[in-house]
Order: structure tokens, then C-alpha cells, then sequence
């Protein structure tokens, strides 16, 4: 048996810690289980060989929106162009590939630097072609950006979004929501949250209701105040009342994006509406008290489960006029579940208002199920404010690349319905051997590989549009 002396794991120039990730070649097999009269051995002398060839299917979409190179080309470089190896380019789409394929954190490029999918992507030789980046200058790189750059960044997304339609839409909905993203240690702007019960920032994410776009996302140490919302809201508006001047634009949210400066501001503007849930107080409760009363006494006669719905009018003390208030009653056997809705769309009927207009923002969760939980966009450990900022826009481009896969070119296989983590362990996490030749470049899938049928489908389809 062949056993290397620790001396092998001994290489100059390269720290310990490198060569503690880079395993010796020709190491002493693992023994498995014998197979019949068979003993089976397990190496990692395969070669150059890749766990994410499925990534290939991002490449075409991201060249075709543009996207990496345009948010890489709004961020300042202050580096000295004669010691730079890594343009901002190359640092931005290796981390927003790496986010895609399931590696959220920085350290993750250190063992996916000399990945021969990964060089390909970033338009390097897969084993002739220098290695892509490591730990240290992508970190550097996610800690020197400005609140300038972010700025432009999230303008790109906008306009990335806007950039999505062909033609201006007659009716978008904008989904308002934040969600909890516990705190790692002594970090800037960190706060304790009363209702999480603990100390969390609350980034917000926004989204087209209707089609599940995202728009932007926005990171932020606590829920905005309404003139913060409106700020974000206004600049908003008017970025997408330049491209479509008569689109009709519906504000949607929960309870706590009921901001009366916000209700007052859509009122006065053209072809812009809002509906968001409203909290319960005792005003809201009397005026409910006898549509509660009839659907209790429809249960108790009819059994089963109990909906009502009602509109009135109703003032709070820090609004400036009466609005409309949808109220839904609901009892069952769990008991009484009064819901409230305020809006300005006078017209539209009630139960449609409630169940088809403001439910529908559901939705919006399962969108940032997939950025939160599939992408890990939660992995905000930077100890600076901005840099916590960009690492949600590298997720946010993440999302975007694969949303576009899945919206465009799945929309008519089964994976056109799929979450993020679907589309990773099925699609892109594919195990193929690399080869690089003199005139050409050779990715190998296995011949019993599960998905070929709708990897060529696609690649195929990419191929017609790239050439097109």
C-alpha cells in the first residue's frame, strides 16, 4: 500500500491552511464493503472532475441579461490596475456562480478556485488557464465597496427588472416584505428586535406580485420608518413611471406597511393603489363586532367552517381622512380569526379584494423561501453595514440567474415550478469529468445521468438564442 509521509502536504510558498485544503494526489485508497467477491476502493485520483457541471446552463442567461457585467461595471476599483489579477468582473460573477451552486461562503472559493466548471464560466482554460480567486481577495473585495456603488447596484437590478418585459405591462404589483436574519456577533447597526426576540437585522425584499420577479432587496438594521418607505417608494416610482408612464401600479403589503404619509402620497398619485393589512385595535374590533356575531351563529347553526366579509369606513387618529377597510371573519372549529385590509380601491368588490388582490401576497414568501433559505442570502457575517448590503445584492443576482433559468428556459418542463434547492440538486449539481484539448474543450456527463433529456433540451434551446 501506498502511504505518503506527512513531508508530501509540505508546499512552498502556500500557507498551512492552503495546504490543508489541497489534498495530496495519489493519497492511500479508502476500503468499502466488498461487493460480492469483489473489494471495492474509493480514491480521488479522478482528475479533473467537477460536481457542478449543470452550471453550464447560467452561463448563456447571464451573458444574455448582462447581469453580473453590469453590476460589476457601476463599483469603484481604487486598486492599482498594475497589481490587480482579479478584475471586478471576475471576483463579482465567481461569488454570484458559487451563491447559485450552493456555496454561500466566501471561504468556499478555496477549494473551488482550480474547479475546472468554475474556470470555464469565468472564461478560463479549465486546466491550462490560471486559477480563479480565493478567499482572501474576494473578501477584500465584498469590504471596499461604497454606499455609492450600492446605490448603482440597486439601480441595475431595477432596471434589470424593467429590462425583463417586452412590452410596458398594463397592471405590476410591487410585494413589500422583511424578514428576520439573525445577527453574527458584534456587527454594525445590530439591534434587538422585540418581535423575533432577538437581535436580527431586517432586510427587505421586493418582488412583482404577479410574475414573482424580484425588483430589488434592501438591507436594513430595523422596520423603516414611513418617511424611509417613502423615500424608497417614491425613487421607486418614478424610476418605473420613466419607463411605463401608464401602467397601473398596485403597493401591497402587511400590516406594518400601512404608513399613513405612504396611504396619502399613492392617493394623490395617478394609476398608483395600494392594499395592506391593517392591525387590529379596539375601534377596528367594535366595528367588526356584528359581522363576528352573524358568522358565529351561521356556525353554530350550519357547522363547518364560516367566512365573512365586510367593508366599512374607518379613521385612525394619525390619518388624515376615512379609508376603506375590508374586514374578513373566519370561524371554525379553532376558533375566531378576524382579519383586516385597508385600501383606496374603492370599486373593487370585497371578497375579491381580500382573497384575489391581498392574499395573493403570499407569494412573496415562497420567493423568499427560495432567496433566504436555498440561497442562504441570510449569510450576512460581515462585520460593516455596506458590505452586508452587497453580500444581499450577490444573492439578489444569484436568485435573478436562476429565476430567469427556471421562468424562461424550464417554463415548459416540470422544473418551471421547482424551488431553488430543486433546480440545484437536480440540474446543476451534476458530476462530469472536464478534458481539455488541443482544439476543444470536452465536458463529460455519466451516461446513466438522470436529467440528459432536459439538459440537452435546454442547451439546445440556449444555442438557438445565443446564435440568433
Amino acid at each position: 500500500m501506498n502511504v505518503y509521509s506527512p513531508k508530501a502536504y509540505t508546499i512552498p510558498g502556500i500557507d498551512s491552511m492552503q495546504a490543508a485544503i489541497t489534498p495530496p494526489l495519489h493519497l492511500a485508497p479508502l476500503h468499502l464493503a466488498p461487493v460480492g467477491a469483489k473489494a471495492v476502493e474509493l480514491d480521488f485520483d479522478g482528475g479533473r472532475l467537477s460536481s457542478d457541471a449543470g452550471l453550464v446552463l447560467l452561463k448563456d442567461p447571464d451573458e444574455q441579461l448582462g447581469l453580473t457585467h453590469n453590476l460589476a461595471a457601476v463599483l469603484s476599483d481604487p486598486r492599482d490596475p498594475r497589481r490587480v489579477h482579479f478584475t471586478q468582473r471576475d471576483l463579482l460573477k465567481q461569488r454570484v456562480l458559487q451563491i447559485a451552486a450552493g456555496y454561500e461562503d466566501a471561504n468556499d472559493a478555496n477549494t473551488l478556485r482550480h474547479d475546472p466548471i468554475f474556470k470555464l464560466l469565468l472564461d478560463r482554460l479549465p486546466e491550462t488557464g490560471a486559477p480563479l480567486a480565493s478567499q482572501p481577495p474576494i473578501s477584500r473585495f465584498e469590504n471596499r465597496v461604497s454606499r455609492t456603488d450600492l446605490y448603482r447596484m440597486a439601480q441595475v437590478l431595477v432596471d434589470q427588472f424593467l429590462a425583463a418585459y417586452v412590452r410596458p405591462p398594463q397592471l405590476i404589483v410591487l410585494d413589500f416584505d422583511d424578514t428576520e436574519d439573525p445577527v453574527h456577533g458584534e456587527q454594525e447597526q445590530a439591534r434587538y428586535d422585540g418581535y423575533y426576540g432577538g437581535y436580527c437585522f431586517l432586510p427587505l425584499h421586493l418582488y412583482e406580485g404577479l410574475s414573482g420577479r424580484l425588483i430589488t432587496t434592501i438591507f436594513k438594521a430595523k422596520r423603516f420608518t414611513g418617511a424611509q418607505m417613502l423615500a424608497v417608494l417614491t425613487r421607486l416610482v418614478k424610476r418605473l413611471r420613466q419607463a411605463w408612464p401608464h401602467t397601473l401600479l398596485i403597493v401591497r403589503g402587511d400590516s406594518h406597511f400601512a404608513y399613513p404619509e405612504v396611504m396619502q402620497w399613492i392617493e394623490e398619485q395617478p394609476d398608483l393603489s395600494y392594499v395592506t393589512g391593517l392591525t387590529s385595535n379596539r375601534v377596528l374590533t367594535e366595528l367588526a363586532r356584528e359581522i363576528v356575531e352573524q358568522a358565529k351563529r351561521a356556525y353554530e347553526r350550519d357547522g363547518g367552517k364560516i367566512t365573512r366579509f365586510h367593508s366599512t369606513r374607518y379613521q385612525a387618529a394619525t390619518w388624515s381622512r376615512s379609508r376603506r377597510v375590508v374586514i374578513k371573519v373566519e370561524v371554525s372549529a379553532q376558533g375566531v380569526n378576524t382579519r383586516f385590509v385597508v385600501t383606496d380601491m374603492e370599486y373593487a368588490r370585497t371578497k375579491v379584494l381580500y382573497q384575489q388582490i391581498y392574499c395573493a401576497r403570499g407569494q412573496a414568501e415562497n420567493e423568499i423561501k427560495d432567496h433566504k433559505l436555498y440561497l442562504k442570502s441570510d449569510r450576512t457575517s460581515c462585520h460593516r453595514f455596506e458590505a452586508n448590503q452587497f453580500r444581499l445584492f450577490l444573492h439578489s443576482a444569484a436568485y435573478v440567474l436562476l429565476d430567469t433559468l427556471r421562468r424562461e428556459v424550464l417554463k415548459t418542463t416540470p422544473w418551471a415550478s421547482a424551488t431553488m434547492e430543486t433546480i440545484q440538486l437536480h440540474l446543476l449539481k451534476l458530476g462530469a469529468r472536464v478534458h481539455e484539448c488541443t482544439d476543444w474543450i470536452k465536458i463529460s456527463l455519466p451516461s446513466s445521468c438522470p436529467v440528459a433529456p432536459v439538459l440537452r433540451r435546454s442547451l439546445t434551446l440556449l444555442a438557438c438564442v445565443r446564435l440568433a
